[in-house]
């Protein structure tokens, strides 16, 4: 059941990473997820902003940190944070996944490459 600010508790993540940068290789900074979905796409420091593009494609308007120890939700609507539900678990990435990620596929010099 879809609420009507595009959070759906009841939906698990996509999985543990990007989508998109796991699909074509790439790698992210930090992970975002879609509070309607579940897809976890790449923040916006990422190199490829796969959370962003997701919205545009789709107008999921609301995503959730991914990150350990954030709980905050965000709509690109409102440019601004919102309220959300408990979502299904798990609530963040594998702790011992590197970040940024995934291991083996970020560049030494991966610093100079985020967005910012």
């Amino acid at each position: 059941m879809k609420s009507e600010f595009g959070i759906r508790p009841d939906v698990p993540p996509s999985g543990t990473g990007c989508v998109e940068c796991l699909a074509d290789g790439g790698w992210w900074f930090h992970l975002r997820r879609c509070a309607e979905c579940g897809h976890i796409g790449c923040c916006d420091t990422s190199p490829s902003q796969h959370a962003t593009a997701h919205f545009k494609e789709t107008g999921h308007p609301v995503i959730r940190s991914f990150e350990p120890g954030e709980s905050w939700f965000y709509s690109f609507e409102t440019d601004d944070a919102v309220a959300g539900e408990h979502l299904a678990a798990p609530q963040h990435h594998p702790l011992e996944q590197t970040v940024p990620g995934p291991e083996g596929s970020v560049p030494d010099d991966w610093r100079h490459h985020l967005h910012t």
